[in-house]
């Protein structure tokens, strides 16, 4: 048996109503290979599944080939405005772009300045993340993003310098206690700053919705309750996607760092912390993002009467963005 299903074009390959199903789903979605694609290799996706649509594909084109085609499609090209992605903004490039970023955080013995640097090049990373893998079906200005941006990096540097300062100024905590306390700083400030990211960055959806679809794919209308929905999900998700990148590595390194080989050789502490970090970062972010399906359903009842009115199915979906 292959294991490629029928294919079906702009739905995936694995079941998106179970997290099993998202979770093979988002790790096809962040394979750093499609970050070495081509050109004329995309161009190559985008043409066959054109053809699928119009039903003018070649003898001999296997569902395989399509399944492929539009891997690569969806790992470049933004769904609502059918642009590329830059590559470091990807989902694909989250964890090979964001990895140093995240190892950068987590240096012991930070200084002032160098916690306000890499809190403000972590919210910058996530910032353009968001930016670039937006629900785009309803244009918002620039500036509501430069707003959310900034927002989001004053939460997140003003929340790591205060607890910093606080644990520093604790005089009951050891030295040792005190650098083992101030690893996991980084957690609460980039979850708390990581949600005011979302909210600052897309609440102009709040008022303005978020387009619904039917079961064929058509609008038919825009949803504030639906957007609502969106940007819970999406907060929800970057509250947990820095747990266990943030948690995890801190308390492997504490253990790692009593072994003998890592007391005597000091310089092999950083590219194995590096290591730690990535596998936390690898497997994070597909758990992350497979708690919410991209395209979410929600019921016709719950939300405004003019959708009702609109279709006559009972379930509408939405993209609710990463």
């Amino acid at each position: 048996m292959s294991e490629y299903p029928t294919f079906q074009h702009g739905s995936s390959r694995f079941d998106q109503s179970t997290f099993l199903g998202r979770f093979r789903h988002f790790l096809d979605v962040i394979d750093p290979s499609t970050l070495f694609v081509t050109e004329k290799r995309l161009q190559e996706s985008v043409e066959l599944l054109r053809r699928f649509k119009q039903g003018t594909l070649p003898a001999g084109v296997t569902d395989a080939q399509l399944w492929r085609a539009q891997k690569i499609k969806q790992a470049i090209i933004h769904p609502d405005t059918g642009e590329k992605i830059l590559m470091p903004f990807r989902m694909s490039g989250f964890i090979p772009f964001g990895t140093p970023v995240v190892v950068g955080l987590l240096l012991p013995n930070q200084t002032l300045v160098s916690t306000i640097f890499w809190q403000w090049l972590n919210q910058s990373h996530n910032a353009c993340v968001n930016y670039c893998n937006r629900n785009a079906s309803k244009p918002a200005p620039a500036s509501k993003f430069v707003q959310g941006y900034l927002g989001a990096v004053t939460s997140a540097v003003s929340i790591a310098v205060g607890l910093n300062v606080l644990i520093r100024r604790a005089s009951r905590f050891s030295p040792t206690t005190r650098l083992l306390v101030q690893r996991f700083i980084p957690f609460p400030a980039v979850a708390s700053a990581n949600v005011c990211n979302v909210v600052l960055m897309r609440h102009s959806e709040l008022s303005e919705g978020v387009s619904v679809l039917d079961d064929n794919g058509n609008v038919v209308g825009t949803s504030k309750v639906a957007a609502r929905h969106a940007l819970l999900e999406t907060a929800l998700t970057r509250m947990v996607l820095p747990m266990p990148i943030l948690v995890l590595p801190p308390l492997i390194m504490t253990a790692l760092e009593k072994l003998p080989l890592l007391q005597r050789h000091r310089r092999l502490v950083l590219p194995v912390h590096s290591l730690v970090v990535l596998a936390a970062f690898g497997l994070a972010l597909p758990l992350a993002i497979s708690l919410f399906p991209q395209m979410s359903q929600i019921s016709v009842n719950e939300l405004e009467p003019e959708i009702a009115a609109a279709t006559d199915c009972k379930i509408v979906t939405y993209n609710k963005g990463l």
